[in-house]
């Protein structure tokens, strides 16, 4: 079933919808409005094909559908485009290729959760070091596309061991102590891994909020343990380094090593050379917690190279095992993913069923981020349309409102390829793109707390860090530009032909029946929660334009302009 043609009553808040149809899958979707807010949250944005589908299969056959689907790829389209000899490869074509994968890949539940990855295993063409490197960001990226649906320990262990993780938390070429020469292991992986990737600062409950001691909150790690796992991580270098190269070897002349993990090469004792710059001497202080493998998380000093005992990848597997089995990592994976699909404020109840399922999938299995997808997507808290009093939801991202925009608009282009500079030009520009934050904190922190209101109400809202007065005016203009002026429709005097809105022709033959328009923007964008007041004043206003003005496009556009800058979409509920 298509969006329907009839009017659907609203919804009101705090109530899931349940007007069911014989259309209808038996666990729902029931209806239009909940078909595109699930798919609004498990993908780049509803499509009216993708209603449909979804309406007839349900939730879970689609997420089966989608659990299955493989990835489609980042670095195969940078290689696809690079066969043409006259096209350069930037980074401008890498963030076109994740455009590419957004709107039209079939993936899009493995690369919605793909960029919530990308959101918290951070890296950045940022660093100076990686700018130059798009087949290797794009690379990355498909690290985590490809482990989306797989075990957060394996995705822990392939980005510590990617040569772009290595490179933009110095990570790569770590050197064990060497007293006489004043170095020291460095900490900067050590540290980020457990504060960003794992476990975060304080001990915390399995529902996420943070265990008190005397009203305290209760650290998760001190210095000491940064400094023995930053121990850990030394002598990891390109997969085809050997050690006498260890200080200047490079990725190849083809720069296939930026693909394959690091290793940590052992000597031959070439030149008087070290053998080795793993640090197996000293004891090394990791995480301590109830149930530890490690004998008080102690991994204790090893016999020099070549007499060890273990080689420095089994070490580094060691690590990070005390890392992925700290009772953290559960609560705090979960309330993050939980933020990047759902909402900001997930009640500690929501956290805790999501962490419950984190630590075991129900046969046993910790980690599995397939099934905390799908707890995240079908808990009760998702699925239900919050109140404006319960603090849920989450302002949509800069990108995302891209994505849905064009998706519903079925955009597409003459040579299948969405120009990065449709939205990233001097001026006016969106202030977010994959894997293009600034730090390693992301985009926003996911504490995030904005002054006012919000501040009163101890809301975070991570997503208005970005909201700022210079972002907002200047991803107006994208948005005027993307809705009313610039791309219209396949009949209009004054399209662009570069892209083309192939659903605005549709909308087109609504534009004397504002109602039906209304009706169809509101599942599209809003998922049926346009308030009447909204609704009346788009609809007073789209009546101000002739209903043949600019080819009969005018009201459509204009409706569609008010509606994505309206405050009512902009926050996601």
């Amino acid at each position: 079933m298509l969006l329907a043609l009839g009017f659907v009553a609203q919804a009101p808040a705090g109530t899931l919808i349940m007007s069911g149809d014989f259309d209808s899958a038996a666990e729902g979707p029931h209806n239009d409005y909940e078909a595109a807010r699930f798919l609004t949250q498990a993908t780049f944005g509803p499509t009216p094909n993708e209603i449909g589908r979804l309406r007839q299969m349900g939730y879970n056959a689609w997420l089966n559908e989608q659990f299955g689907t493989a990835n489609s790829g980042h670095r195969a389209y940078l290689n696809q485009i690079a066969a043409d000899p006259d096209i350069d490869i930037y980074q401008n074509v890498r963030r076109e290729g994740w455009m590419q994968r957004a709107m039209f890949a079939p993936d899009q539940l493995r690369q919605r959760t793909a960029f919530a990855l990308s959101e918290i295993l951070v890296t950045s063409d940022k660093a100076g070091s990686l700018g130059g490197e798009p087949f290797a960001l794009a690379h990355y990226y498909d690290i985590l596309a490809n482990q989306s649906f797989g075990n957060y320990r394996e995705v822990l262990e392939q980005v510590t061991l990617s040569p772009v993780m290595g490179y933009y938390l110095s990570m790569f070429r770590n050197r064990k102590p060497d007293v006489a020469n004043n170095i020291r292991p460095d900490e900067n992986y050590a540290r980020e891994i457990m504060q960003l990737f794992s476990i975060g600062l304080v001990q915390l409950n399995l529902d996420g909020t943070p265990v008190l001691v005397n009203g305290q909150t209760v650290p998760t790690y001190n210095q000491e343990t940064i400094r023995g796992f930053a121990h850990v991580f030394t002598g990891f270098a390109w997969n085809n380094c050997p050690v006498r190269d260890f200080d200047w070897c490079g990725p190849g002349s083809t720069g296939d090593q930026w693909f394959v993990e690091m290793a940590a090469p052992q000597g031959n004792g070439w030149d008087n050379l070290p053998l080795t710059y793993h640090a197996y001497e000293g004891n090394k202080q990791l995480l301590n917690y109830p149930g530890v493998t490690l004998p008080n998380g102690v991994m204790t000093a090893q016999p020099t190279y070549p007499g060890n005992t273990q080689t420095p990848r089994q070490n580094l597997e060691t690590a990070l095992d005390n890392i992925f089995r700290h009772p953290n990592v559960g609560p705090f994976v979960s309330k993050l993913l939980i933020q990047r699909f759902v909402s900001s404020n997930p009640s500690p109840a929501y956290v805790g069923r999501v962490a419950a399922v984190f630590n075991n999938n129900g046969s046993g299995v910790r980690g599995d981020l397939r099934a905390v997808v799908r707890a995240i997507l079908t808990d009760t808290e998702a699925r239900t349309v919050p109140t404006d009093a319960s603090g849920r939801g989450k302002l949509r991202e800069p990108i995302i409102r891209v994505t849905q925009l064009w998706r519903a608009l079925g955009a597409t282009n003459r040579t299948n390829r969405i120009q990065d500079w449709y939205i990233h030009w001097p001026g006016n520009s969106i202030p977010q793109y994959a894997l293009g934050s600034n730090t390693v904190f992301n985009f926003f922190l996911p504490d995030y707390i904005p002054p006012g209101e919000a501040a009163t109400s101890n809301l975070h809202a991570p997503e208005f860090q970005i909201q700022t007065d210079n972002n907002v005016v200047a991803f107006s203009n994208v948005l005027d530009g993307l809705s009313r002026w610039q791309y219209t429709g396949n009949s209009s005097e004054w399209l662009d032909r570069d892209l083309m809105l192939n659903n605005l022709d549709s909308l087109r033959n609504l534009r004397t029946n504002p109602d039906a328009l209304l009706e169809r923007l509101d599942v599209l964008f809003m998922s049926g929660q346009m308030s009447p007041h909204m609704r009346t004043v788009v609809k007073n206003y789209i009546l101000t334009f002739g209903a043949e003005e600019e080819g009969g496009y005018k009201r459509v556009a204009e409706a569609i302009w008010m509606i994505v800058m309206s405050p009512e979409y902009v926050i996601e509920k």
